[in-house]
This record gives C-alpha cells, sequence and structure tokens, in this order.
C-alpha cells in the first residue's frame, strides 16, 4: 500500500513542492545524463578517427570506424536511458514510500535491482518500436502506459510481463483510466509547449513536475494502490 501523500487531491502545487524537495536528485540525474551522452559521443568520435588513422585514412577504415564508434555508444546510452527514466521513477517511489529521495537512495536502487530495469526498458522499447512500425496508435498507446509501468516496476516485484500487462489493463480498462490518458495527452501537450518557447530551460522544471503530478494522479484516480 502506498503512503497517504499519494491520494491526496493532485495540485500543481503540490507537484511544484514535491519537485523543490528532490531538486539535488533531479539535477544530479540532469547532470548525469547529459554528462554519459557526451562521453559516449566524444569516445564514439576518437574512435572513429584512431580506426580511421590506423587504416590509413580510406573510406573502409571509416567505415569500420564509425560501426564500432556506434556499439561503444551503446553503453552510454544504455546508462543515460536509465537516469533519464528515474524522472518517472523518482515521483513513483517518493509517493509509495511517503519520503523525500536523496541522491544516496536512488542510485541505492540502480544498484539493488540494474539488470531488472534495463531488460523492463529494453522490453517497453521494443513493445513501443513494434508499435510504431506497426501503426503509429498502438505505439502512443504503448507510451501513455509509462507512467503506470514505471511505477509497477520500481515498485513492486511484479516480472517484467506481469507489470507491463497490469499497466495496459489498469490504463485501458479501469474506470478512470482514459481520463488519466487525457491528462497525460494535456500534460504533454504543455510540457512540450513550455520546453520549446524557453529553448528547453522550462524542461527541467516541468517534466520532473508533471511526473510528479501525474503520480499522484493515478493513486488519487485508483490505478495503483
Amino acid at each position: 500500500m502506498a503512503a497517504s501523500i499519494a491520494f491526496e487531491q493532485p495540485s500543481i502545487q503540490k507537484a511544484w513542492d514535491a519537485f523543490l524537495k528532490h531538486i539535488p536528485v533531479l539535477l544530479v540525474i540532469w547532470v548525469g545524463s547529459i554528462a554519459l551522452a557526451v562521453v559516449g559521443l566524444a569516445v564514439s568520435m576518437l574512435i572513429v578517427m584512431a580506426v580511421g588513422s590506423l587504416g590509413g585514412s580510406s573510406d573502409s577504415a571509416f567505415s569500420l570506424g564509425a560501426i564500432l564508434g556506434q556499439l561503444t555508444q551503446i553503453p552510454f546510452s544504455v546508462l543515460s536511458s536509465l537516469l533519464s527514466v528515474l524522472m518517472v521513477a523518482i515521483p513513483a517511489v517518493y509517493y509509495d514510500r511517503g519520503e523525500v529521495v536523496s541522491i544516496g537512495a536512488a542510485l541505492a536502487l540502480l544498484r539493488e535491482r540494474f539488470w531488472r530495469y534495463v531488460l523492463a526498458g529494453l522490453f517497453f522499447s521494443i513493445v513501443m518500436t513494434i508499435g510504431f512500425l506497426l501503426c503509429i496508435l498502438p505505439g502512443l498507446a504503448v507510451a501513455l502506459v509509462t507512467p503506470v509501468y514505471v511505477n509497477r516496476i520500481f515498485v513492486t516485484e511484479m516480472s517484467i510481463g506481469e507489470a507491463f500487462s497490469q499497466a495496459f489493463q489498469v490504463v485501458y480498462r479501469s474506470e478512470n483510466g482514459m481520463s488519466f490518458v487525457g491528462l497525460e495527452v494535456l500534460a504533454a501537450i504543455v510540457v512540450a509547449v513550455v520546453t520549446a518557447i524557453t529553448c528547453g530551460l522550462a524542461g527541467l522544471v516541468v517534466i520532473p513536475m508533471a511526473s510528479f503530478y501525474l503520480q499522484n494522479t493515478a493513486y488519487q484516480r485508483g490505478l495503483l494502490r
């Protein structure tokens, strides 16, 4: 059973207050994600140049270097994506435990079940990609279960398949599921507009605020317990 604060009426003010409490850990997530992306790009470029130079600057050498460079970016991309998912996971853990998630607690969370989170992210990405390839709408339908799916992965012992199945069920077959989907879409539009008109700066605030608001709403409307 989640903490009592999870079932309180959600509001922008409460989402703002939750954001302020978590600024240290959210800042670490932003900086860490950017740092990993930059390091991954730098390593990739170095490999391309090194292989190209060793191969006498031939086209085939640069092509091989480009392939190897892309492969070396995979672990950096995985770690960066995992940190980004914490933007949703931290609100989930906060409302589940009723305690502010510190930097140490967030790192411990990743260490304890690292491969579970990696495999859960890989599974979700594959399913969503297949959905977009078949038709855009199935892909969007999968994307919209993200808040509930991430919650189930991080705060329960459900298997990955069970977590996905339950997330899909409660979002699309529960009484308040479709109203939650509508709220997600509205939140995404607001976040996109505000982020765009501020050249991305406001995204540092509105993205985590939206995550706190949606997690609170999911609990308050009975999608999560």
